[in-house]
């Protein structure tokens, strides 16, 4: 009676495939390939998660400091000038899912004091819209916004204030672009006003320029005759649910108006972080691909050197598909413990990333992701854990297939071939 075959993937093709990884002195070569396969799939995938979380975080943390500020989309007039804009705000901030309605006078102005100048965007808006605002109300460093609409006062961006050497309490002197006509040429409008409030966004681009000033004195001050510039809607949710409010906002707006949404206002910015990520993430695949290609000559050698005991195990009974995944099962496992080893360190790397920057900047002495070319003041990392798990069935995928090649070659080769001719 005939000794039955073992079961696919038995104890037997587990054993030997763990000798053969691990290799005696005399195969130390074969053990180096396996060792920087197995670095370079680890690396590669450790990489591929951070840059993905660090790319996400990039934009998660833009995206809400570009909406908490400027709204989720922008209703300017059409025709005429937004005269009626206490009515229009009113109608559209009853449309359900939009969580305010801010009108605002916008106009570039130049800001100075005795020791510096810088141009600046100022915004008129209400004391209450002001204070509603949560990147501005809920990040005052100096200063307060109490009476902000009865005062001379304005609020200012702390590095505008470091620039212009200004704290709450100083003046700052805001000089209009275009003057007032007078008979003997055009004479520039030049206000001093007193900084009530500095805040922080922790957005070098908003804290460097944006100037916050009660609406009525900056429709005073632009000559807007008790129009305003145009309206920042606000919406509840996710930002890219923005498309289902534009119907509902151009009929509660009852006049003909333009909408511009904030993904047009911020196309170029955010379409150059998509091509950047989608780049990274190539060049990143590619080091997992030559990782799993160092496991097609490791493991290509490691049949050349045991072709000797492949020809024994299949005098002895062994089966073409037992030598074939006694090697598979050695490939792969290079493959998934490099994986998951990346795993583990890409998701500890982006649970401490902000730590880690600071370590490296005190280290080097120098500013890693300086805030003036980043816009952010911490480096973010936001986990996907969809892109995650593609990012590891990828590696997985490449390690399998590059085991296939070498593991079917095993197979095929002829015991009386090699032990003739040794």
């Amino acid at each position: 009676m005939e000794n039955p075959r073992p079961l696919p993937f038995s104890a037997f093709e587990w054993l030997l495939s763990g000798r053969y990884l691990r290799a005696r002195r005399k195969e130390g070569f074969i053990s180096v390939i396996a060792g920087f396969s197995f670095l370079g799939i680890m690396l590669g995938v450790a990489t591929l998660i951070i840059v993905m979380a660090v790319m996400n975080g990039f934009r998660k943390e833009l995206v809400g400091k570009i909406v908490g500020l400027n709204g989720h989309l922008l209703v300017q007039p059409l025709e005429q000038p937004l005269t009626d804009w206490e009515d229009v705000t009113e109608r559209i901030g009853r449309v359900p899912g939009i969580r305010l309605a801010v009108p605002v006078v916008d106009a570039p102005a130049l800001a100075s004091s005795a020791h510096n100048a810088s141009g600046v965007l100022v915004r008129g808006i209400r004391s209450d819209d002001l204070n509603k605002l949560a990147a501005i109300a809920g990040n005052i460093q100096q200063g307060s916004l109490e009476g902000f609409d009865q005062g001379q006062g304005v609020a200012i961006g702390r590095r505008l204030a470091d620039q212009l050497s200004l704290r709450a309490g100083d003046n700052i002197t805001l000089v209009a672009p275009d003057g007032v006509a007078r008979s003997k040429g055009t004479m520039a409008r030049i206000k001093p006003y007193k900084v009530a409030a500095v805040f922080s966004i922790d957005m070098s681009e908003y804290d460097s320029v944006m100037v916050f000033l009660p609406l009525a004195e900056a429709q005073a001050y632009f000559n807007r005759a008790d129009d305003v510039s145009a309206i920042e809607i606000f919406i509840d949710g996710s930002p890219d649910r923005v498309d289902s409010f534009r119907r509902p906002v151009v009929d509660a707006a009852g006049r003909p108006v333009f909408l511009v949404d904030w993904r047009r206002r911020t196309s170029a910015f955010f379409a150059a972080l998509q091509v950047e990520r989608n780049v990274m993430f190539l060049i990143l695949t590619l080091i997992v691909l030559v990782a799993a290609l160092n496991i097609v000559s490791g493991l290509i050698m490691l049949v050349k050197d045991k072709g000797s005991d492949i020809a024994i195990l299949r005098t002895v009974g062994a089966s073409r598909g037992a030598i074939m995944r006694i090697f598979l099962i050695a490939g792969a496992a290079i493959g998934v413990l490099g994986t998951v080893t990346g795993l583990l360190v890409g998701m500890l790397v982006c649970l401490n990333i902000e730590t880690i920057r600071q370590f490296l900047s005190w280290l080097t002495n120098t500013e890693l992701f300086p805030p003036k070319l980043y816009f952010l003041s911490k480096l973010p990392a936001e986990i996907d854990f969809a892109e995650t798990a593609a990012v590891v069935a990828m590696a997985l995928t490449l390690s399998l297939l590059a085991t296939l090649y070498p593991s079917w070659r095993a197979a095929r080769l002829d015991p009386v071939d090699v032990l003739r001719y040794g």
